[in-house]
Order: structure tokens, then sequence, then C-alpha cells
């Protein structure tokens, strides 16, 4: 996933088509002069519809999309001839893509499956025919319904990864290394702050020609809740994952202090985040000794699994893989 490429945050216009107008109208034949009403009915207005797609990873192909438009249903005819239906407009997008209201922020469904079909902005319905009015005082109804008027509504989409591992850490933490270590993914990778200024997704082998997804997201830095460096504008992509593996540097001044802010900015955001599974790799283990782990074992909070680790040595990687798989599938 290139910078450019990576779109996760789209607002546009949906219209969707209005239903045709019914049909006023009279059965003529040469032996049927005075036949009753046959007006066909209205067809429906054309539906915006999203579509799951399995092999979408962003939105950027709905990036310029600005008005997303379906067509209005065509008029009854006589005959009971109805009109033909608005053609729908059906946009795919990946799995994980949350509509919303654009204006009040309301969530309307998430798209989780391959081929998943859900009705965006509905059409409008066509109007009935003047047959449907005829009545024992009435037998030539001079009138039909309209058509009902299409929804124009603007409309946000958010791809929130789906993914089993989330890495949550501080910049530099050793997050996009670990991935491109363990996975074919490869993203950029420095030594600067908000190197990973998109989310990656990798694929991790594991034993017997199994396997995981991990994402990793840009760091998260105290205050990012607040909007502070990269904000939480990425934080949503952890809102799928099924465990969280926090990455805390052998470096660090403080395993504890890292751990809990982290915890609490996830907090922050959504503390529903705290219900999730979590694992502590303290990466860059490679410059550790015995006895400086066992000092920084003492760090680590209770029950919480953990593994030092070194994704440039490979150290202990094996391991990690391990307890990933075990936490997915306990």
């Amino acid at each position: 996933m290139a910078d450019s490429n990576f779109i996760d945050y789209v607002k546009f216009c949906s219209r969707s088509g209005a239903g045709g107008a019914g049909s006023v109208h009279f059965r003529r034949e040469k032996h049927v002069p005075k036949g009753g009403p046959d007006g066909g009915d209205g067809g429906r207005g054309g539906h915006i519809i999203l579509r799951g797609n399995s092999q979408h990873w962003t939105l950027l192909h709905l990036k310029y999309k600005k008005h997303v438009i379906a067509e209005s249903g065509k008029g009854g005819e006589g005959g009971r001839r109805t009109g033909a239906d608005g053609k729908d407009v059906i946009l795919e997008v990946p799995l994980g893509t949350v509509a919303k209201d654009a204006e009040t922020g309301e969530k309307r469904f998430e798209i989780t499956e391959d081929g998943q079909e859900v009705i965006l902005t509905p059409g409008g319905r066509g109007g009935l025919g003047n047959d449907h009015f005829k009545t024992a005082t009435n037998q030539a109804p001079h009138f039909a319904q309209t058509g009902e008027a299409g929804i124009e509504e603007w409309i946000v989409l958010e791809l929130k990864l789906l993914a089993d591992v989330g890495l949550v850490g501080f910049p530099n933490a050793g997050k996009s290394t670990l991935l491109s270590s363990i996975s074919a993914a490869r993203p950029e990778i420095g030594d600067y702050p908000f190197t990973t200024l998109v989310p990656n997704l990798g694929v991790v082998s594991y034993r017997d020609d199994k396997s995981f997804v991990m994402a990793d997201i840009p760091g998260i830095i105290e205050g990012a809740a607040e909007g502070k460096g990269l904000g939480i504008r990425f934080l949503r992509h952890i809102e799928r994952n099924s465990i969280l593996l926090f990455m805390i540097p052998a470096d660090a001044a403080s395993i504890q202090d890292q751990y809990r802010i982290l915890l609490g900015e996830l907090e922050k955001y959504n503390p529903e985040l705290l219900d999730k599974k979590r694992i502590l790799a303290i990466s860059k283990a490679d410059m550790l000794d015995g006895d400086l782990m066992k000092e920084m074992e003492l760090e680590v909070p209770k029950d919480l699994p953990f593994v030092f680790i070194s994704a440039v040595s490979q150290f202990n990687l094996d391991k990690l893989k391990d307890l990933i798989w075990q936490a997915i599938h306990s």
C-alpha cells in the first residue's frame, strides 16, 4: 500500500433515482370503445448499493466520486405495462468499510463479507397507475400516482482494516521492522518519527501452512486521542483486530510508563479496545543480556503475556508467532 494509494476515508453525495409516474390510460380497442382503466405502474428508482469485495484494500477508487447518482424509474404505460426500474449503482468497497451519515455521524452499517450487498440510499417507489383506483362509483379514474422522489444525502465511508493482529506502539518502536521481517509486506522503515504514514497489512506464515494477518498503523504518541501527532485518524484500524500486540523497545525509559500511556490513549478513543486480548513484545532485545532481561521482566504487568524479540536478528520471532496464534485461537 503506497502512501498515495491508501485512502481510508471518502465523502460524497449519494442520490438515488426517483420512481416513475403511474400511467393514466384506458383500454381502447376496435370492439371495446369504452374499456376500463389500464394504466401501468411506474418503475422503481435506482438504488445506491455497497458491495463487499475482498480484492479491494483501499477506497482510492472512490476518492474522486463527489456525486453518485442513480437512474430514475420510467413511467408506466397502457395495457398495465410497468415502467422499467432505474438502473442501480453498485459501489464495490473493501471489507471493513463503515457507512455513516455525514451530517449526524450516525453509523448505518458495516460491510464485512465478500459479495455482501447493502442498499445505502434506496430509490423512490414507482407510482400506481389508474388501474389501481377504479371503484364501483368511479370506473374511469383520470388520475394516477406520481413516483416517489429519490433521496439525496451526504455519506461518509470509513475503512477499518480487517486483521487478526494490530500493532500498537510509539513511533520507532520497531513495528514496521517486525512486519517486514515476518511477512511479505515492505513498509517504509527509517530512524525518525512517523516513518509509517499509512496502515500496512502483512500475511504472516505460521506452522503447517497456517497464517494470520497483521496490521501496522502509524505510531501513537501521548495526546493522540486529542489530535496530537497523527491523532486518532488511524486508531479505527485496530477496532476490528482480534488481538493487540503492544510493542515497546528495550531502550525505553520505562516499560510500565509506555504501556500505561498506550493503554490510556486507546481507552480515550474507544474503551472497548481494552477488552481485546493483549500481548507485549519488547523489541530490540538483541542489545540485552540475560540479567537485563530479568530486571525488565519485573516491569511487565502481571497476567500480560510477553516476549523479548529482535526483528533484526530474528530472536524469539517463532515464540512470538506461537503466542499470537494461541491468543487468536483461545
